[in-house]
């Protein structure tokens, strides 16, 4: 950066000229990570012009960079903070290492001891290491958000990006681990190999139907949780906001018909969830319409799913689907639902419209069509259904109760305890679901799956 500032194509303006030009005041640097105020008071007055110059070449670049922030578009503020990261996550040591005995006591010759306290008892692995409080975020890259299919080295920001929410909503360390394979049989292998080191395995972004055959086959061969959060947090925070907009509306879950749009992993889970929690009525749809038994097309889940949706044998398309149904919930593709489908719908019908960045339809279009709750999944609507609510109390209360799966109970529990936070004062057609930022929400779904955990 330095040589920067000495190859100015133009004469550098004084600190007075920046600062009328509105540029941040010396003072102004002990809020921004920069030199305070009184180291940059004593270098401009006390050291030679060099220094002067290159703090008041610094002081006009921090100036620029501000001004050019503030026209910047999300998109472009991430692009360059991911540069300037260089990763989201870093190593920090618990152990300090500052003397012989410290060196002894971290390392050799005194790292031998819980060395041989695990080898003759493998569950002291949890009490010596960093197991307990552990997981992997695994992916293939075969369908990071809407990206598609970008592989392992482009999926690495997002399953960084996991790991930091892990960490800042549940405590929970979190390591990404990017996988140069799309076989399922060398994942679910590879997985198996390195799961010693961790408390739990938490998939992410691996296409359907493959990702169904990986975590059933996870579950089978490992004892530490495995959760797919594509399917299971979506489908818990789904139940959490259905359950308090049944509330709101009186309907009860054993009369309403549910139209569940998208057919891939997260709607397979949300159908599934749907049908624990009591709901009998599901008719699943895709691009094609109505899915139905024997219809051409179907993965193998997907045919699976039809043994318990759509007992009627119902057939068309989605419109023909939302005629008469109290419930949507859309896991799909922009603007495909239109006002007439959802002025077709039951009286108070509950809409969750969750395709990103642009729901099914927008909120206002389908209050204005007779819709009387509405969620997506973006945080500028009311009613934001979001995940992060989920998984990392899920995590936390498996890790911290030593589960080896994660049931169905727990799910349950998780989706009823979410739902529990939003206050009978409170819940209303616009607020069915606690904030991400809600401090209490780890915890309370950590509490609740620990209370689920079959010993």
């Amino acid at each position: 950066m330095g040589s920067m500032f000495f190859h100015f194509p133009f004469v550098l303006p004084s600190p007075g000229s920046c600062r009328r030009a509105g540029a941040p005041t010396p003072t102004d640097f002990k809020h921004t990570g920069l030199p305070n105020s009184t180291i940059f008071k004593r270098n401009l007055i006390n050291t030679p012009k060099i220094v002067m110059i290159y703090k008041n070449a610094f002081l006009c670049f921090y100036y620029i960079r501000k001004r050019t922030e503030w026209i910047m578009t999300t998109n472009e503020k991430a692009l360059l903070l991911h540069e300037e990261w260089k990763g989201k996550l870093e190593t920090t040591s618990k152990a300090k290492v500052a003397s012989r005995e410290d060196l002894a006591l971290a390392y050799t010759p005194g790292v031998a001891e819980p060395c041989k306290v695990i080898a003759a008892d493998p569950e002291a692995a949890y009490r010596y290491t960093i197991k307990s409080n552990t997981i992997a975020v695994v992916s293939d890259g075969s369908a990071v958000l809407g990206l598609g299919n970008i592989g392992p080295l482009a999926a690495m920001p997002v399953m960084e990006g996991k790991a930091v929410l892990f960490k800042e909503f549940g405590g929970v360390n979190a390591f990404p681990i990017c996988l140069d394979t799309q076989d399922t049989q060398e994942i679910i292998e590879t997985v198996v190999r390195i799961a010693p080191a961790f408390g739990g395995i938490n998939l992410e972004d691996i296409s359907a139907p493959r990702c169904f055959e990986i975590e059933e086959a996870l579950k089978e061969r490992l004892d530490i949780p495995v959760f797919h959060d594509d399917q299971h947090g979506t489908a818990i925070v789904v139940l959490a906001g259905v359950i308090n907009a049944l509330r709101l509306t009186g309907k009860k879950k054993e009369d309403c018909r549910v139209v569940v749009n998208g057919a891939g992993s997260a709607g397979i889970a949300i159908t599934k969830l749907l049908l624990t929690y009591g709901f009998s009525h599901v008719t699943m749809c895709d691009k094609s319409g109505i899915l139905s038994k024997g219809a051409e097309g179907l993965n193998w889940m997907q045919e699976k799913m039809m043994d318990v949706t759509n007992l009627e044998h119902r057939t068309g398309t989605l419109a023909d689907a939302m005629k008469g149904a109290d419930i949507f919930v859309g896991v799909s593709a922009p603007g495909i639902v239109t006002q007439d489908m959802v002025a077709s719908m039951n009286k108070d019908a509950i809409l969750f419209a969750m395709a990103n960045p642009v729901p099914e339809i927008m909120p206002d279009l389908a209050k204005a069509a007779g819709a009387r709750v509405v969620g997506t999944g973006r945080s500028d609507f009311p009613n934001q259904v979001n995940n992060v609510v989920v998984f990392p109390g899920i995590f936390k209360g498996a890790l911290e109760g030593r589960a080896s799966a994660i049931t169905e109970e727990m799910k349950l529990a998780a989706a009823e305890a979410i739902a529990g936070l939003v206050d009978e004062k409170d819940l209303s057609d616009e607020n069915i679901l606690p904030e991400a930022f809600d401090p209490r929400v780890a915890d309370v779904v950590s509490s609740a799956v620990k209370d689920h955990i079959r010993k």
